[in-house]
């Protein structure tokens, strides 16, 4: 057995061979295991199919097959136990408890509600069992989280039980918070819509794991060999193709698993020795396949679970979230593309070599990949619910399957019937699957504590309130410190669970900052209409009696800035049109959480980049440091939504954002490298910083091809720079 692949225990064992059917033969209990995460799988598609929406009974059963197959996967028994036959019964056992405390939950709902109303003015009434079921849940959410994240998840659970139990009346400030009951605390962290079983646990039943089973569809049939096969039959013969590889394979691994971790490990054990092959070194080609994975958690439709999680808190429809994420996460790939052209003609690698292209791969794992996305992005577009789509999405992939087997057998091409979804294939991705959700059920349902905790305490406002303070109003700062946050955290949690912390605890102060810049707009402007312009007659400052006629943009600052946090919160709906300010709200998410996905790339901790420099045999800190050069465009592209109208605007706008920001992109990529398309000299450094600004400016054409244009000039002169060197260099020799 081999040790959890987070590294967060060494008394952690995965026993990942109990779901493949493949392999070594099995015993009794490990085939009931297999047969019933299957069934479980199957249950999830046909729930999500005929229930419209899921509820308390629907997240509870979710959890409680987690909870039987978690223990079983990630044992803790001791070596000298963990391979004795009776071991996996102890697991199978305490992973039943687990279960039955849940199912045990979901049932008594009702009779608490009715024996609590029996007793007005008296605490919510749980007997015996009630308190017993609860307790273990609660031990199952920092145990399970434990085995599979590390201890972090647990805890901030410990942490955040205590802050509204007793701590909260003890912290200073805005952090000071009335205690709760001890009733209370159970009752709304097992029945609140923020508790374990709530929004967050319905994301999990829904939307992330039946994506993740489709993921496993698109395995099993022989899409990930498509991708690869495609990728290189795509960009195979160009410079630095062998990179470029990476970069295509890994958006569109993205579209199937959203992990950085599962992208680099999966596509990392072929991009990365192609590439060394072909000339790069060793951390270049591991942090190029650490990038490009972490991009794979951008990519529509997936986006790591994170496109799902937004929608959910911000009531934003998925299809607008997924749509609007279309061109960042291109401009992403474009930047790791650059960075690699530069790289290939700065050491002169990647050239001339052809690649070995199996057809039959991508002939066999064509339509069962494109015909199943095909299917999605159409029911999406017609506005079913993702879950609904995506379960369809896997009919269709099993119907395509055998059809393309019925036309191998009558045309004798063989070609089409090598990967048929049999009822053996079938398994294998109902359980790949179930395998790929057990983190995200366990450490969502785990969160499901936390927020509670944040909402009934009401700490994330002021969490909002610090940032807003500690920014003095500047949404570069404030983003400044969200990424300091999201790097910190990222150090011992999953990026989607950073993610879901960060984006409880700071996308409404960001929200506020940039609804502010609106607001700031209207107060140097004049604001006359006398119920918004009251809305200020309350705050003490020399400036309010310029309200109605207008002040100067410093002045205007001055005063937003000395504005008390609830008093804000009250103002900004009443100044912000509605729809701008949930426009506000998605560019807050979306900058939260591509600055979760920092901690990928980032020393020291770098996860993807680890596991890319493990494959590449090379140094982890320096493929690390590589990575994180790279992928610039988490930092980027933050900015451009704060500053531009890129998630706001029009596609015209979006459009003209996203052509002249490559240039602006290209040059930062230019100067990290100190090399173009040849060596740059240092007087060529401010026509590129000019460059950037004229590109960067948002929707203003002249500046936009002004500083385009700037750039054009230092990329054609580094060319000649490099013809020169080799004239030169050949001279010499």
């Amino acid at each position: 057995m081999t040790t959890n692949s987070n590294n967060t225990s060494q008394t952690v064992y995965n026993r990942d061979d109990y779901l493949l059917l493949s392999g070594q033969s099995k015993t009794s209990i490990q085939w009931l295991i297999a047969v019933f995460t299957v069934i479980f799988g199957a249950w999830h598609i046909l729930t999500n199919v005929f229930l419209n929406e899921p509820g308390l009974w629907q997240n509870t059963i979710h959890f409680a097959g987690f909870a039987i197959l978690t223990p079983i996967i990630y044992s803790t028994l001791p070596t000298k136990h963990h391979s004795k036959s009776w071991a996996i019964y102890i697991d199978l056992a305490y992973g039943l408890l687990i279960a039955s405390s849940a199912l045990w939950i979901a049932g008594s709902e009702n009779r608490i509600y009715e024996d609590t109303l029996a007793v007005t003015g008296q605490p919510w009434q749980f007997n015996a069992m009630d308190w017993i079921a609860g307790g273990i849940l609660l031990w199952a959410a920092i145990d399970l989280s434990r085995r599979i994240a590390g201890w972090i998840i647990p805890i901030l659970i410990i942490l955040s039980l205590g802050y509204v139990f007793f701590l909260g009346e003890h912290m200073p400030g805005v952090f000071r918070a009335a205690s709760l009951p001890i009733n209370d605390i159970l009752f709304r962290t097992m029945y609140n819509d923020e508790g374990m079983f709530g929004l967050l646990a319905s994301i999990s039943s829904t939307n992330i794991t039946l994506f993740m089973i489709f993921g496993g569809f698109l395995i099993v049939s022989g899409a990930s060999d498509f991708v690869i096969e495609i990728s290189k039959l795509v960009a195979g013969r160009i410079r630095g193709g062998a990179a470029y590889v990476a970069v295509i394979s890994s958006a569109l691994t993205g579209t199937i698993n959203g992990s950085a971790l599962a992208n680099t490990a999966s596509t990392g054990i072929i991009t990365i020795p192609l590439m060394k092959s072909h000339g790069f070194r060793g951390r270049f080609a591991g942090g190029v396949e650490a990038a490009a994975s972490t991009g794979g958690q951008l990519m529509p439709p997936i986006m790591g679970a994170g496109a799902f999680v937004m929608a959910s808190y911000t009531g934003i429809p998925y299809t607008t979230i997924v749509i609007v994420s279309v061109v960042p996460a291109l401009l992403y790939f474009l930047s790791v593309a650059f960075i690699i052209r530069i790289e290939s003609v700065k050491h002169n690698v990647g050239e001339g070599v052809d690649m070995t292209i199996d057809k039959d791969k991508i002939i066999s794992g064509s339509l069962t990949f494109i015909l199943p996305l095909a299917v999605m992005i159409y029911l999406l577009m017609s506005g079913v619910t993702p879950s609904y789509a995506v379960c369809w999405s896997i009919v269709s992939l099993v119907l395509t399957s055998w059809a393309c087997f019925a036309f191998a057998k009558l045309t004798n091409r063989k070609i089409f019937a090598k990967k048929v979804m049999n009822h053996v294939r079938v398994s294998e991705a109902l359980m790949m699957g179930m395998r790929a959700s057990i983190l995200t059920c366990i450490l969502l349902v785990a969160i499901g504590i936390m927020n509670n905790a944040i909402v009934t305490s009401g700490v994330g406002n002021g969490f909002s309130l610090m940032i807003a303070q500690w920014s003095q109003g500047s949404i570069v700062l404030a983003i400044l410190l969200i990424a300091l946050a999201s790097l910190i955290l990222g150090m011992g949690l999953p990026v989607i669970a950073a993610y879901i912390i960060m984006a409880i605890l700071c996308a409404p102060a960001l929200a506020g900052l940039l609804m502010d810049t609106v607001i700031i707009g209207k107060l140097v402007s004049g604001i006359t209409d006398p119920i918004q312009a009251a809305m200020f007659s309350l705050i003490d400052s020399p400036h309010v009696v310029k309200i109605a006629e207008g002040m100067s943009r410093a002045e205007a600052v001055e005063l937003m800035s000395i504005i008390p946090f609830d008093v804000a919160i009250t103002i900004r709906p009443m100044l912000v049109d509605a729809e701008l300010a949930t426009t506000y709200v998605l560019i807050a998410h979306l900058i939260v959480f591509w600055l979760s996905q920092d901690s990928n790339v980032t020393p020291p901790v770098a996860l993807a980049a680890l596991t890319a420099a493990g494959i590449a045999k090379s140094n982890p800190m320096a493929t690390g440091f590589q990575a994180w050069k790279i992928a610039k465009g988490l930092y980027i592209m933050p900015l451009m939504f704060a500053y531009t109208p890129l998630i706001s605007g029009n596609w015209i706008e979006i459009l003209q954002i996203g052509f002249f920001g490559l240039f602006g992109i290209y040059a930062i990529n230019s100067l990290v490298q100190y090399y173009a398309e040849g060596p740059i000299k240092l007087w060529y450094i401010p026509i590129l910083l000019l460059g950037i600004t004229g590109a960067f400016w948002p929707i203003y054409l002249l500046a936009n091809l002004v500083g385009s244009g700037l750039i054009l000039i230092v990329v054609i002169l580094s060319r000649r720079n490099l013809a020169n060197t080799r004239i030169v260099t050949l001279d010499n020799g």
